[in-house]
């Protein structure tokens, strides 16, 4: 039986783009070592190559903004559909429980839903796993 969601699925595929661009971010911060600090050598003045991940740095938070917008954009069914799937796809409900699940997010909901989510390093595996259990 097919769920209906109030929620567009290429909504949440653009949510899952946009928290998957993020998580590589992060995840290439840590491999570069932290973060990047900015150096200069006194003798020539000239800034060494430990910043020029500047522009990355500034995309990964314009693409955080832009997920933080897009969620908050969302009315409050629209928000318990993408935490429903989210808790689908992290295996917290069967595909077969989505009308619980939004029940409860609606329940449970308590502060932004941008934030609840974005908190969720995994959040863009969620929601992938959470659509394919849809089979949306």
């Amino acid at each position: 039986m097919p769920v209906e969601l109030t929620l567009s699925p290429d909504t949440v595929r653009s949510v899952i783009e946009k928290a998957r661009t993020i998580a590589t971010e992060v995840s290439d911060t840590y491999a570069d070592g932290g973060e990047h600090d900015t150096e200069f050598d006194p003798d020539t003045l000239e800034r060494s190559h430990a910043h020029d991940g500047l522009e990355e740095e500034e995309e990964a938070n314009l693409t955080e903004e832009e997920l933080k917008e897009l969620i908050d954009d969302l009315n409050v069914d629209e928000s318990a559909d993408l935490v429903a799937i989210t808790w689908i796809g992290r295996g917290d409900f069967e595909a077969s429980e989505f009308e619980q699940a939004r029940s409860e997010a609606q329940a449970r909901a308590e502060g932004p839903t941008a934030t609840y989510l974005m908190a969720m390093p995994l959040l863009a595996d969620y929601l992938e796993a959470g659509l394919d259990a849809l089979e949306l």
